[in-house]
């Protein structure tokens, strides 16, 4: 069967047309063969090549040039090094030390301990990460147009270079430099600091390294592969916030703070007192009766305490992807400063169903929440009702809100104002394109223009700092 239609199923078949099956199944080919290659092929290598490519073209007339006798011994050099790297390589053990998280946009070290299991010295080895491959499946390349493709010429709508070069830095997680490994003496071992650059929230699949052995010349190499399946949480990446006072006061909460905890209903104790007719059982100190020879009741009060609600839009589209990871790496920053401070933060987005995820003063840590926020996705096929009825239903309790917006359309503005009828007050931050913050109308907050923020994407840090 031709290899080029026994790609993907039969439906994904259906949903890419003829011309696009083809471009991919060529761009495929391409990246993995420069991949290929600049992994094996060192830094004198390259230079040979070139040389190659140099006298090829200046040798072209052998009567009038002796180019072509450094071209063909170029040739000669490059291919025995290819050749002779095929008898490179040593019995070698590598043991990875990953962290349990990471953040991206943030360097994350880690250490990779090679161990020599030959009778001789090893000499010029590196160690170079396996990150997962970044090429688009065929039907993400033929169904997922690249943000603003529509403005691009003819040629490039119809040869969709830029949609795979725009894809491939999508799924691009994270980048890696490769690390020289010490000489390493007969049954000796030797630790290499290693560092990756993680580009993308969520869990980060680390299939293995790879070990490159030079051949004697030091132009090509071979990679001996290591199999080391581990993955890393990579947490949103977060901006620097100044302690922000929110909206809203203290609101009674029913059942205190252990009833964010815990199931059940529970009181804050403040005292002993003597029993009075119509005190329920269950209040009895049964141990101070023991002790004084009469009953005595346990006083609780309900607390009051503030409860603020983050709310996060994940309502958007591929075209919205950046604007996407900057409304979350906002919240994950908010989250951060809560933990410093004496209240409850509610987490309240729309996924494959509504979340509400509770945070401080002992009910959970923020490292929970970051986690919830790294395996976030945007989910363009939900109504945004849905949000709002999440909402709703926790407003009562809410000392005021936080919202992080993607869009400012009517059924916010009125998911905002129907907060504010409520008593809840309400603080926007709307993420949009850069370029895009001019003349926004803050609607429903217009009387309040203090609790209406536009950031642009991009410029995310200098649009906190004025908060």
């Amino acid at each position: 069967m031709n290899t080029l239609f026994s790609i993907g199923n039969k439906e994904e078949r259906k949903k890419v047309s003829w011309l696009r099956r083809r471009l991919w199944l060529n761009y495929r080919s391409a990246s993995g063969t420069n991949h290929w290659f600049r992994r094996r092929v060192t830094r004198p290598g390259w230079t040979v090549l070139g040389g190659i490519f140099a006298a090829g073209l200046m040798g072209v007339d052998t009567n009038l040039s002796v180019a072509y006798q450094a071209f063909v011994f170029l040739i000669i050099l490059f291919v025995f090094s290819v050749i002779a790297s095929r008898f490179a390589g040593a019995k070698l053990l590598v043991e990875r030390s990953l962290p349990r998280y990471g953040t991206a946009g943030s360097p994350l070290r880690y250490d990779v301990t090679v161990t020599n299991s030959t009778q001789r010295p090893q000499h010029g080895l590196s160690v170079m990460e396996n990150l997962p491959d970044p090429r688009p499946s065929l039907l993400q390349f033929g169904c997922t147009p690249e943000p603003g493709e529509e403005r691009r010429n003819w040629f490039d709508r119809k040869f969709l270079v830029y949609r795979w070069r725009w894809l491939m830095k999508q799924n691009k997680q994270a980048t890696a430099r490769e690390r020289v490994v010490p000489v390493l003496a007969p049954n000796s071992s030797g630790q290499v600091a290693m560092e990756l650059l993680p580009l993308r929230r969520g869990v980060m699949r680390m299939p293995g390294v790879s070990i490159a052995c030079p051949d004697p010349i030091g132009l090509f190499r071979k990679l001996i592969p290591m199999p080391q399946p581990e993955s890393v949480l990579i947490l949103p990446k977060r901006y620097r916030v100044h302690s922000l006072a929110l909206p809203g006061t203290q609101q009674y909460q029913q059942g205190g703070v252990a009833l964010a905890a815990s199931v059940g209903e529970s009181e804050e104790f403040i005292s002993l007192r003597d029993y009075r007719a119509g005190d329920p059982l269950r209040k009895i100190d049964w141990k101070s009766w023991a002790r004084t020879g009469k009953p005595i009741i346990k006083e609780y009060v309900d607390e009051y305490f503030v409860r603020h609600g983050l709310i996060l839009d994940t309502f958007s589209g591929p075209a919205d992807a950046d604007e996407f990871e900057e409304a979350v790496s906002i919240a994950a920053s908010f989250a951060c400063t809560v933990q410093n401070q004496d209240s409850l933060l509610d987490l309240m987005f729309i996924g494959l169903r509504a979340y509400c995820f509770t945070m401080g003063r002992g009910v959970g840590h923020v490292e929970q929440l970051l986690e919830v926020l790294a395996g976030v996705r945007p989910c363009p096929d939900h109504d945004f009702v849905a949000l709002e009825r999440l909402i709703v239903r926790h407003a009562p309790g809410l000392s005021g809100c936080l919202c992080v917006l993607l869009d400012w359309d009517e059924p916010r503005r009125h998911l905002v104002r129907a907060l504010r009828t409520i008593g809840v007050p309400v603080m926007v931050i709307l993420v949009v394109k850069a370029g895009a913050s001019m003349a926004v109308d803050p609607g429903p907050l217009a009387d309040v223009p203090a609790s209406f923020h536009v950031v642009e994407s991009g410029k995310v840090e200098e649009g906190l700092a004025r908060l």
